[in-house]
């Protein structure tokens, strides 16, 4: 049986972040990472095939077994929340279209399993990737958490959390039911 392949994806509007790895048992290989970049002076529906070409391109050169997406925050600009979305859009049609099964997953989530703590800051989430996936240096933020979110999803959500969805919580360092 082969290795599971996982393709990240940080969806944005003008930088949507990837990052491939693969599951040997317990241990997390590094297989490529990037950004998709479009054009600010392209329209929306320009930006949104650029995006979907570039992730279907991502796809066709990596050939990931499955996908996980961070989810979209409510932002306290509701138009760049807007955008947003249809950039998450953008790479879950292209996903989907592909045939790949795809996870979801918050930041908060992403941050739990990667870090440990769900308020981590982006330097603490790239750093935790370097250490995790043994890299050289540290990649750029966007691809970085896209790594992030693969590994949060080949730890199969786990971290602290994947417990809220499990009827338990962490109080003190302790769970509770």
């Amino acid at each position: 049986m082969s290795a599971p392949r996982i393709l990240g994806i940080d969806p944005g509007l003008r930088v949507t972040g990837f990052g491939v790895i693969e599951k040997h048992g317990n241990q997390l290989v590094y297989v490529a990472s990037g950004c998709i970049k479009s054009n600010d002076k392209q329209s929306l529906p320009e930006r949104i095939r650029t995006l979907f070409a570039g992730i279907s391109e991502v796809i066709a050169t990596y050939a990931p077994d499955q996908a996980a997406v961070e989810k979209v925050f409510v932002n306290v600009n509701p138009q760049s929340t807007l955008l947003l979305g249809q950039a998450r859009g953008a790479a879950l049609s292209a996903l989907v279209h592909a045939g790949l099964p795809v996870a979801e997953y918050t930041a908060l989530q992403v941050k739990q399993a990667v870090v440990g703590q769900g308020k981590a800051a982006k330097e603490q989430v790239q750093h935790m990737v370097v250490r995790l996936l043994s890299l050289p240096g540290a990649p750029a933020a966007d691809a970085a958490d896209a790594l992030a979110c693969a590994i949060c999803h080949a730890h199969g959500g786990q971290g602290l959390g994947a417990l809220a969805t499990t009827g338990f919580r962490v109080r003190g360092g302790r769970l509770i039911g």
